[in-house]
């Protein structure tokens, strides 16, 4: 498997790539590409780390030798959130980036399963979405927002309030990825209860996980290391899927049949060419039921902005 890493020199692409250098299975080959000189060096300094995982780095202004042959690619290019703004402010310099190297895919790798983490996700996945179907290339099943980041930070969240092992918490997340959208179906984790005002107390923190990142780092960058982490869990769930493994399933945000909003994230089972199954979401709560109607407007705006952007 080829998997690329686009934005590989900026925060969370190198925490990406030295988790993937280092899990990746044996014989893969990982390319990163980033606008800055640095990237090459990037590579170089991963590439002595003792795995056998081959890597070569790529900088400057065109990421076509990264993208060719590329079986995955993960993009985190673009800028990063600062105190005092939300994901929306992001929108301006993201879009533009986000539009310019789907081109790029459209024409190199069109068959490739795309992994987008660029902010804000709700809007950046549909500029894809458009962008791939104004080239004639678009397939729905290869299309993925990464939302495994409120995945992950649910578990480790419950895992503290309710003293268990993270590693052994599931947490569906539904919805989008910012705010209000952002929607952990704690009803739905098992062997563990919740009071009424732990469920109102937990899910905002999860929903505003990120701002409790960007005050704490005080101007110094936003999530990095987590979402790294998250977008690598992610990365190599696409591969093992690719490469036959059964059964592979994770929440992600995704084009399915529209109910709710166009794009949606749900648990979705993954397979050789991407999405095979969209699972349904199970029973919402009250509490949950009442959050999701309350987020749709928010998030059918965000998806409008991404395709009216491109269009």
């Amino acid at each position: 498997m080829k998997v690329a890493v686009i934005g590989a020199a900026g925060g969370i692409g190198q925490a990406l790539a030295l988790l993937l250098k280092n899990q990746l299975p044996a014989g893969s080959d990982l390319a990163l590409y980033d606008i800055a000189p640095v990237t090459p060096g990037v590579a170089v300094d991963l590439s002595h780390i003792p795995t056998p995982v081959s890597i070569k780095g790529y900088g400057g202004e065109d990421p076509t030798p990264a993208l060719e042959g590329a079986d995955v690619v993960l993009i985190s290019a673009g800028v990063a959130r600062k105190p005092g703004m939300d994901r929306s402010d992001l929108f301006n310099v993201n879009a533009g980036i986000v539009r310019s190297l789907t081109e790029k895919i459209a024409d190199v790798c069109p068959k490739a399963l795309i992994g987008i983490i660029t902010n804000p996700v709700n809007t950046t996945v549909a500029i894809a979405a458009e962008v791939l179907q104004a080239k004639g290339v678009y397939d729905k099943k290869r299309l993925f927002g990464i939302t495994t980041l409120d995945v992950i930070r649910s578990e480790t969240f419950v895992g503290e309030l309710k003293d268990k092992n993270p590693l052994e918490v599931e947490v569906p997340v539904i919805g989008g990825h910012s705010g209000v959208t952002i929607l952990p179906l704690l009803s739905q984790v098992e062997g563990v209860e919740f009071t009424a005002e732990e469920v109102a107390a937990l899910t905002p923190r999860i929903q505003n996980a990120g701002t409790e990142v960007v005050e704490a780092k005080a101007g110094g960058g936003s999530a990095t290391l987590s979402m790294g982490q998250a977008a690598c869990r992610f990365g190599l769930a696409l591969v093992r899927a690719a490469q036959g493994e059964e059964n592979v399933v994770e929440c992600a945000y995704v084009e399915g049949d529209g109910k709710y909003a166009r794009f949606f994230a749900q648990p979705v089972r993954l397979g050789k060419n991407g999405v095979e199954e969209i699972l349904d979401h199970g029973p919402l709560s009250d509490f949950e039921q009442q959050a999701l109607e309350s987020m749709l407007d928010t998030l059918r705006g965000d998806i409008k902005l991404g395709e009216e952007f491109v269009k």
